[in-house]
């Protein structure tokens, strides 16, 4: 059925870099959202009057909810598309993100509503009215909105979106919140007991959970994460892999949205290198990483002699030092220059967030002390940086 309605209504379905592309899946997710979930509120509100249960009240209200997140999956997903203008040159990707915080901020909502309802029918409690058909509706709820999650995660994933994940997410939690009104009215039945607004609490407290996941999975990329391991070895792999490049550091990646993501990175290449053939090796890589990964690269080039056998083995000596200092440190940009009877060694050195300023300093004068035992000569001239790569 997925792959059907797929087909069916996105063109180019399988080229996800393309922002027209990724607009249509969000506006077919959206569409498909609005109906069901439109549909199944109002047979759950019909059966939730029926037989006088809160949680299935509930659950019809949160269905509703579904329909205006999608609605806002709609729109935000065809504003995102809007093309870069001179107030927003990086365009509007980031209008996903908003989207998606809305969703959560509607969950939200309905959790704490249905919550202030379930609490009053804990308090006077009311017996469930046992209907067959209702409780089938409620199974085949169960299948749709299952469904619904696996077709917005799929979809999520394909194209990597935020508000498309955050509303497979929220269907899922849909099934639990289903499954526990279903458990509510046969333990009724069997039992005898009111226990019709306790499951209403336990649906609602799903409900809030569920926003609040959201909710922070969508400020993540807004406030600015890390970049992921395996985004970042895709990348670097890539750009290594070119002729001439001897390898490459300092990867950092700004998110504008899904399909608007810049990104850049320092490439090391010999130092006899021409220029002009290092520029366009240079030109190559970042046309070819934009139009097979839809990544904006801009690339900065550091010189690396590897003629000079004297300064190779000094710095193999300090990385042997800084080593066993600190296995975790990663050195680049690494330069050796004598001036006025001093031998400077200049680099970057990468070291874990954990690192606060008493132990940097610490660390600082340890590896002074270290390379000065080497040579009396040597002078630290050391930039502290720490890693873009989520850990």
């Amino acid at each position: 059925m997925t792959e059907f309605l797929v087909k069916k209504f996105v063109k180019d379905y399988d080229n996800t870099n393309n922002p027209k592309v990724r607009s249509s899946y969000g506006m077919l997710s959206g569409f498909v959202g609005v109906i069901c979930n439109i549909l199944l509120f109002a047979l759950k509100l019909t059966g939730g009057f029926l037989i006088n249960s809160i949680s299935v009240t509930a659950d019809a209200f949160n269905n509703l909810s579904d329909a205006a997140s999608s609605i806002v999956t709609l729109i935000g997903t065809k504003f995102s598309q809007k093309p870069a203008d001179k107030e927003h040159p990086f365009g509007h990707g980031r209008s996903e993100y908003i989207a998606a915080f809305i969703v959560a901020f509607l969950v939200l909502q309905v959790g704490f509503s249905c919550f202030k309802n379930s609490f009053a029918k804990i308090l006077k409690p009311e017996a469930v009215v046992f209907n067959i058909s209702i409780l089938i509706l409620l199974i085949l709820s169960v299948l749709v909105k299952l469904w619904l999650a696996l077709f917005n995660r799929g979809m999520g994933k394909k194209i990597n979106s935020g508000v498309l994940k955050a509303t497979g997410t929220d269907a899922f939690g849909d099934v639990l919140i289903t499954s526990v009104t279903i458990l509510s009215i046969v333990i009724g039945k069997i039992t005898g007991l009111k226990i019709d607004g306790w499951m209403g609490a336990v649906v609602s407290a799903v409900v809030v959970i569920a926003g609040f996941n959201i909710a922070k999975e969508t400020l993540e990329p807004l406030l600015g994460e890390a970049i992921d391991k395996e985004t970042y070895e895709n990348i670097t792999k890539k750009v290594e892999g070119y002729k001439g490049i001897l390898g490459s550091h300092d990867l950092i990646v700004h998110n504008y949205g899904p399909s608007h993501i810049m990104a850049t990175i320092h490439v090391e290449v010999e130092a006899k290198e021409n220029l002009e053939g290092v520029h366009e090796i240079i030109d190559k890589i970042e046309r070819d990483i934009l139009r097979e990964m839809g990544i904006f690269l801009v690339i900065h080039v550091d010189p690396v002699d590897l003629e000079d056998e004297e300064n190779l083995l000094r710095k193999q000596k300090i990385l042997e030092v800084i080593g066993k200092l600190e296995p975790k440190a990663s050195v680049h940009d690494f330069r050796i220059i004598e001036e006025d009877g001093k031998i400077k060694l200049i680099f970057d050195m990468l070291i874990p967030y954990s690192y606060g300023e008493k132990r940097r300093e610490e660390l600082l004068s340890d590896m002074d002390k270290a390379l000065k035992e080497l040579n009396e000569r040597y002078e630290l001239v050391v930039t502290l940086d720490n890693s873009f790569i989520g850990e």
